[in-house]
């Protein structure tokens, strides 16, 4: 998934890189000497991935690789892209990354191609490829779900979950007129990548589910998003603001405090990454949690989802066999996937590969609902979420979220939020 908060300046940019490396190495960027080397790593820390279950991780897939010393370093932000950024802007680029967004570095010659050897042991080798090559090992799937409340359904006489758009607003007005709040939406701060789930949904369902390479028609200059089509998905997510479906007064919410709402009965559904199922099977709120797609006019499937997520290598490695050989460990190491599985309800896109036996009800459900819109062919791009050619240019997907929420606070209508998404485009493509 990519989210996009603020960046840190360059004078504290340094301080965090210091403070972020705490496993086993003696500097800040990588040596190799007889065979053996030191790299740095860079990940990311959140509710469901902890600093523990990283530090696991990694000494799993060292005791694999021997020879390599591995020095973590940790995001300060969501926004790890970002900080890979500013790190290659001082010199300090990692050499290996997870959950990077390639695009960009990829073009630029900064990170190391995976070969067709390499990928021989994934579903969908050539997912999110750059100029027909992959440089980001693409182990697993997430998907954007709306998680329900049943029993705030019941209370509101729904008996099955919306199937049409109407439905769903029909839904919405029964919840609201039983004094229950239909969406829990939040994205405060450095979250704000967080408000962008009820957009993605509709993009998925207006925009990407008739014109499935709109973003890539989007660089091209054959479409724009002060289009139709494009607006009307953002008019969408406005009318859920004004009708009162969204409480904006939830919008200043962090992305945990906006999780653990939902989980307290402050609202009945919540749009959120299919990560969320892990979080509700392992933290179970008093109600039983149910799991829907964000349904389209008509009915017929639109789940946005992207595969990817895996390691990247800096081309510029001391040692990029050895850095290579080590990220693959760490991505295919049995006991990781279940790790990540557990922790982050991942959709793992090995070949051979079976979860744990003991996954909670939410991530089974989720899986299946996954599976359905697979079967239909009804899986679509991730509006800001994808890799590969047709993705959005580097900072843009910050920029969304940060419209998002204008968008959602009344600051901004949908023709305006065209107009300022194709100006931010402008900006970032010159």
């Amino acid at each position: 998934m990519t989210r996009n908060p603020r960046l840190l300046s360059t004078v504290a940019l340094a301080g965090a890189l210091l403070l972020a490396g705490c496993t086993a190495g003696s500097t800040d960027t990588s040596t190799s000497k007889g065979g053996k080397a030191t790299l740095t790593f860079l990940t990311f820390e959140t509710p469901n991935l902890d600093a523990k279950y990283w530090d696991a991780a990694i000494a799993r897939a060292s005791a694999k690789v021997p020879g390599v010393t591995v020095k973590k370093l940790v995001s300060p932000s969501a926004d790890r892209t970002g900080y890979a950024k500013q790190l290659d802007s001082t010199g300090q680029f990692p050499d290996i990354m997870i959950g990077l967004n390639p695009a960009g570095f990829a073009e630029a010659g900064k990170l190391a191609e995976w070969s067709d050897e390499d990928l021989e042991n994934y579903i969908d080798p050539r997912a999110n490829t750059y100029d027909g090559k992959v440089y980001q090992l693409p182990y697993a799937t997430q998907a954007t779900f709306v998680y329900y409340n049943k029993n705030d359904f019941a209370k509101a006489g729904i008996d099955t979950p919306p199937r049409t758009y109407k439905e769903l607003l029909d839904a919405s007005a029964k919840l609201k007129a039983k004094g229950i709040n239909p969406f829990v939406v939040g994205g405060g701060g450095k979250d704000s990548w967080a408000d962008m789930f009820p957009l993605i949904c509709t993009v998925a369902t207006d925009v990407y589910k008739e014109t499935p390479d709109w973003l890539a028609q989007r660089r091209a200059g054959k479409v724009k998003f002060t289009d139709p089509a494009f607006v009307a998905a953002a008019q969408k997510v406005a009318d859920l603001a004004e009708k009162g479906y969204i409480d904006r007064a939830g919008l200043s919410r962090s992305y945990a405090d906006t999780e653990q709402a939902f989980r307290d009965g402050k609202g009945a559904m919540y749009p959120m990454g299919s990560w969320f199922s892990a979080s509700a099977d392992a933290k179970k709120p008093s109600f039983e949690t149910g799991v829907f797609a964000w349904p389209t006019d008509h009915g017929s499937p639109a789940l946005p989802g992207v595969t990817g997520g895996g390691m990247t290598v800096s081309s510029k490695a001391s040692d990029v066999d050895l850095a290579k050989k080590w990220a693959k460990a760490f991505m295919e190491d049995e006991k990781n996937l279940n790790a990540a599985v557990k922790a982050d309800a991942l959709i793992i896109a090995i070949k051979g590969y079976t979860p744990p036996d003991n996954m909670g009800p939410v991530y089974e459900e989720t899986v299946a609902a996954y599976r359905r819109a697979q079967s239909a062919d009804g899986v679509v791009n991730s509006f800001s979420q994808e890799t590969g050619d047709g993705s959005l240019p580097p900072g843009l997907a910050d920029k969304a979220a940060a419209g998002v929420q204008k968008l959602l606070s009344g600051g901004m209508t949908a023709s305006e939020f065209g107009a300022y998404m194709d100006s931010q485009w402008t900006k970032a493509t010159r």
